[in-house]
């Protein structure tokens, strides 16, 4: 093993540095097993520059042999040739290499090192007053460092989850205020979540965007014009699943690697991973006291980097988008949606997506128990085929499925609106052109809240569908003619039956009223107890003997041809409304082209990566809290609020990155969590897994069958979990100096005026459904309503880099029992600040640090800090090494950084 030294500047000595080394459980070591330490004065950790000391070789024998083991090994210059790394092997074994001061003239004594086994479980035994420099008041309160899962305490640790790995240990002790002893241990962790989470999101992504172009396929036969416009964006859709599968082929020959460096962050085939995405655990151990953790998640800012921010990001791109696609509906002969219209339009379609293959499953459940004669299972199937015919139909109760039919229509070949079979000559004088409508239609369009008023009812326009579509092949490209009217208003046809779709889905719900009055009388002759019915009963049941008398049988026979015509009348129905909001989003995405599809892309990114992050602390999250009744109630009664603490400046770029980050986590909202039982106590059956569309995704966390079966009833049952995301930014950088002095800063205050009130109304509905006695409970006392207040005066208050809006935020999400995450542009430099601060002020808040220990426990959680080393090989190697490796990270975190691969 490699070990640095690396100059500090005291006025009377040399510091010392302590560090383990753990082997993983794959190398099978004995006795007789070599290790060879190298140890090199390294002047700057910064610089790759670094001069070799000495080395020394000693046996695993030696170790367990010696007194305490303990062994002092004397270096040796002579070798003219050192190998790098570690070149011997041990198996659940830890070792400390204690580099004392050497210096020396003769050629082959440059001084000792003492190598020690070390055992994490007694480390509250271990003396650590000899631990010190030459200088007296200099004393290192770093215990022991350790890169292995074999130096966590599992009994007493809470388990962070199966999702994480490569945990990298230090232990600290710190004094208190009444001259105790506390013992912290950091471990911070990589998540598989990383790569597993946006590789399944890509491959929905590519599912979802091939049956939109099918769905786009079975519209049927269009006009020249409609049909054009169909051609472009099935091209545009073929582009875009050409580039994630692309992507996806990427992504899927990566090996061995859990996340993606800052120097990786612009490259293309990462996009869609998050940046540094790492987990870290604070755990206290006090004299009497109960032990208390702490976990935080640190992940770069979710942002299109490979994309760019000339432009800007997200926010300000989308409303630019909205405020431009009026005139590229005009241009297109497009009915313009809202967004609201086209979010209802995706619903719709992923809601039918669901309900349509239940309720034929409920209607199968429903034959058997009939064909069973089980009177509780028919009465079961038959409440949940009701209550899903029920959401069904009240989803597809919309006007704006019936004007999308309408419009569909309108579109088809040949189709002639009723003002222009009363102005032929008109008609006949400019094909392709849009004419005004002699009679006024209110159009259903019209009618619809949120709909352009571009065209009024008293201007109406109409469409003749006999053009020939390739003599406008791009409408914003024209040079010559009249500019077409805007087609806002969905043109009348007398020949269109308007009400047909409502006799299509109320049928629906006939055939339901059909098969309950079936199932009642079924279950009436069978109850031998004949008891005066209800009025409504007695209905049900006239219904059906009038049924009965023409189809007598069995209980599977006399519901059958029922069961069979409700899931006739439910396909009618899907196949007619996925028509119609197909065509809705065939005109979304016709005025798109082609902003649209590359802001869907960037979105497609960022919420990669937020959610990557989101399923990260949700799992670190559920485990800390699974013995933990009132955390338990609380997540499936309410929910659990996601806190994100954003550090990007209001400069430059980072605008860009903190607009992208913004509509990112706005996005989470359309996220759930389900818990499951895992088939296996396997590792890979404990991954979670994502599923649903653009709209809305659940993400199901696998559990272990102990743990699952120890959760309430609500949870196992599938209940869906909410999680409320909030993010707060305060740029703390030189950058938000200029911003702040010469710049601008609105964005920065209108992002924590709105989540402030996120985060406001998830505690009123907290304190509403739950008694605040299950919140967990610190030293700091401080009312929760009184804390929100603070904040919200915070938030409104003009002030310079008012980092007490970041302060209050984190302490009320951890009163809230909510998961915590710190972002900055990398998750590096000033993410760490942050979270050595905040893990510094826990211990002085809640477990009385001394105030003397203060300053000098964050200098020595900062010194070294691996998170900011996390991305330097990238940039300071040219073979750039997997940075997931647990030797290299512990060789940055000691100094320059050396690789075989340099050698």
């Amino acid at each position: 093993m490699d070990c640095f030294r690396l100059h500090k500047q005291l006025a009377n000595g040399d510091p010392l540095f302590l560090t383990g080394v753990t082997f993983p459980s794959e190398y099978h070591a004995s006795p007789e097993t070599l290790v060879k330490l190298t140890v090199y004065d390294a002047k700057d950790k910064n610089q790759e520059s670094s001069s070799l000391v000495g080395s020394a070789t000693f046996s695993v024998g030696e170790l367990l042999r010696a007194k305490d083991e303990r062994l002092t090994l004397s270096l040796s210059s002579s070798a003219s040739s050192v190998p790098r790394g570690i070149r011997a092997h041990g198996q659940n074994m830890k070792m400390s290499a204690n580099a004392a001061p050497w210096y020396s003239d003769g050629a082959c004594a440059a001084g000792t090192v003492v190598v020690s086994r070390l055992k994490m479980g007694e480390m509250e035994e271990v003396d650590v007053d000899h631990i010190t420099t030459d200088v007296p008041s200099h004393k290192c309160p770093l215990v022991c460092e350790s890169a292995s899962h074999a130096g966590i305490d599992r009994e007493n640790n809470p388990p962070t989850g199966p999702v994480f790995k490569n945990p990298i240990c230090k232990v600290y002790r710190f004094q208190t205020e009444d001259s105790k002893w506390m013992l912290v241990r950091e471990q911070m962790e990589e998540c598989t979540l990383s790569f597993s989470v946006p590789k399944q999101l890509l491959s929905l992504y590519i599912q979802e965007d091939m049956s939109r172009v099918q769905d786009l396929r079975e519209l049927g036969e269009l006009s020249p014009h409609w049909d054009n416009l169909r051609k472009e964006v099935m091209t545009r859709y073929g582009g875009i699943i050409s580039s994630y599968q692309e992507t996806f082929a990427e992504l899927d020959k990566i090996t061995g690697r859990s996340f993606k460096p800052s120097c990786c962050k612009a490259q293309k085939s990462l996009q869609f991973i998050p940046i540094n995405l790492h987990t870290q655990r604070m755990r206290v151990t006090c004299p009497k006291k109960t032990d208390a953790f702490y976990d935080i998640v640190t992940v770069g800012a979710p942002a299109a980097h490979f994309q760019g921010f000339k432009c800007g990001g997200l926010q300000r791109l989308l409303s630019r988008y909205e405020a431009e696609k009026k005139s590229f509906s005009t241009a297109y002969q497009c009915i313009y949606y809202s967004p609201q219209h086209t979010a209802k339009a995706q619903e719709v379609l992923s809601t039918m997506s669901l309900l349509q293959p239940l309720i034929t499953s409920l209607a199968e459940q429903l034959l058997q128990a009939a064909q069973e004669h089980s009177c509780p299972g028919l009465r079961d199937a038959l409440k949940n085929l009701s209550d899903k015919t029920e959401q069904f139909v009240h989803t597809l109760k919309d006007e704006l499925v019936k004007s999308a039919l309408l419009a569909l229509h309108a579109a088809r070949p040949g189709y002639v609106s009723k003002s222009q079979k009363q102005n032929p000559a008109q008609g006949g004088q400019h094909q392709g052109r849009v004419l005004q409508g002699a009679e006024q239609s209110p159009s259903p369009a019209q009618g619809l809240p949120g709909h352009s008023p571009a065209t009024s009812t008293t201007d109406g326009t109409a469409m003749c569908n006999n053009v020939d579509g390739s003599q406008n092949p791009h409408p914003l490209m024209r040079g010559e003619g009249a500019p077409l009217k805007h087609q806002d208003s969905i043109p009348h046809h007398k020949e269109y039956d308007e009400e047909e779709w409502d006799r299509v889905w109320a049928n629906v719900a006939k055939c339901l009223n059909c098969v309950i009055a079936m199932v009642d009388k079924l279950l009436e002759e069978d109850n031998s107890k004949q008891e005066p019915v209800p009025e409504q009963q007695q209905q049900q049941q006239q219904l059906a003997d009038v049924i009965i008398s023409h189809n007598p049988g069995t209980w599977k026979e006399q519901l059958c041809p029922l069961v069979t015509r409700l899931k006739e009348c439910v396909m009618e129905v899907v196949e007619k409304a996925r028509r119609g909001m197909t065509f809705v989003l065939l005109q979304e995405a016709a005025c798109s082209i082609p902003q649209g599809f590359l802001l869907q892309q960037r979105r497609d990114v960022v919420f990669s990566q937020a959610l990557a992050a989101l399923a990260c602390g949700f799992v670190m999250r559920l485990y800390a809290g699974m013995q933990d009744q009132g955390f338990l109630r609380q997540l499936h009664l309410v929910g659990l609020v996601a806190q994100f603490e954003s550090l990007l400046s209001t400069y430059s770029e980072e605008i860009g990155m903190l607009e992208d980050m913004e509509v990112g986590i706005s996005d989470l909202q359309r996220v759930l969590f389900q818990i499951t039982e895992a088939q296996t106590d396997d590792f890979r059956d404990l991954q979670p897994l994502v599923c649903g569309r653009r709209d809305h995704f659940t993400v199901e966390v696998p559990l272990p069958r102990l743990v699952f079966q120890s959760l309430p009833a609500e949870i196992r049952e599938g209940k869906p979990l909410r999680v409320f995301p909030v993010m707060f930014n305060v740029g703390i950088n030189e950058q938000q100096t200029i911003a702040e002095r010469f710049g601008d800063i609105t964005l920065q205050e209108r992002i924590n005026q709105r989540n402030f009130e996120t985060l406001e109304a998830y505690y009123k509905s907290l304190s509403e459904k739950l008694p605040l006695e299950c919140l967990p409970s610190f030293q700091t006392q401080a009312d929760l309503k009184e804390l929100l207040e603070t904040l919200g005066q915070n938030v409104v208050t003009k002030k310079r880099k008012n980092v007490e809006i970041l302060w209050i935020a984190a302490t009320i999400c951890r009163r809230l029992n909510g998961i915590r995450f710190t972002s900055c542009k990398s998750a590096k430099d000033r993410t760490s600040m942050s979270v050595t601060l905040e893990q510094c002020a826990l211990l002085r808040d809640e477990h009385q640090l001394s105030k003397d220990f203060f300053i000098r426990a964050l200098d020595c959680m900062r010194s070294g800090e691996p998170r900011s080393w996390l991305s330097k090989p990238c940039t300071t190697t040219s073979s750039k090494p997997s940075c997931n490796n647990t030797l290299f990270v512990l060789s940055v975190a000691l100094g320059s950084v050396q690789t075989d691969s340099e050698k």
